[in-house]
């Protein structure tokens, strides 16, 4: 039986998924009512369509590595389906990137392409809870156990907010 040990290019994406799957689970969980249709203003995305977009960066990252490259804009779901496939997407890249298929990019383009954009994304969605008066509490990301294919809505308790 071979084994070989994991490519740390490949853990270190795996870990930034997992990281995009704990803050998002903290900023999408427990969304109030109508969130996802939330506007601050004309040409200002609502989160619905932000969950939307994060969902069609995550397709558009799997297609890369699979070597095809395809993007498509997605109409967005109702808030508790684009919750789901925010997860879905996730977790198929991150399978994706734990088999020994070979990925069609660097890491890098990868990281700071649709990896690095729906991290922002994330944090815009953040910003709009507490825009829409549903503010999240701070927390030390540094601290929290973020576990690599860890990709769901449940996570681990918070080790320090404020």
């Amino acid at each position: 039986m071979t084994s070989h040990a994991p490519d740390p290019q490949r853990e270190l994406l795996r870990h930034a998924l997992a990281t995009i799957a704990y803050r998002g689970s903290k900023a999408i969980r427990n969304a109030p009512a109508g969130f996802s249709d939330f506007e601050v203003t004309e040409g200002v995305r609502p989160p619905g369509q932000i969950l939307a977009h994060i969902g069609d960066l995550m397709d558009w990252a799997f297609s890369i590595a699979i070597g095809r490259r395809e993007w498509r804009d997605s109409k967005p779901l109702p808030w508790d389906k684009e919750v789901e496939r925010f997860f879905v997407t996730l977790k198929k890249f991150d399978d994706y990137l734990a088999s020994s298929e070979p990925v069609h990019t660097s890491p890098e383009k990868l990281l700071q392409g649709p990896i690095a954009d729906a991290l922002t994304h994330v944090g815009q969605i953040a910003m709009l809870r507490r825009m829409a008066r549903e503010p999240l509490k701070g927390e030390s990301y540094y601290e929290a156990e973020i576990i690599v294919g860890r990709l769901g809505l449940e996570q681990a308790k918070p080790k320090r907010e404020f």
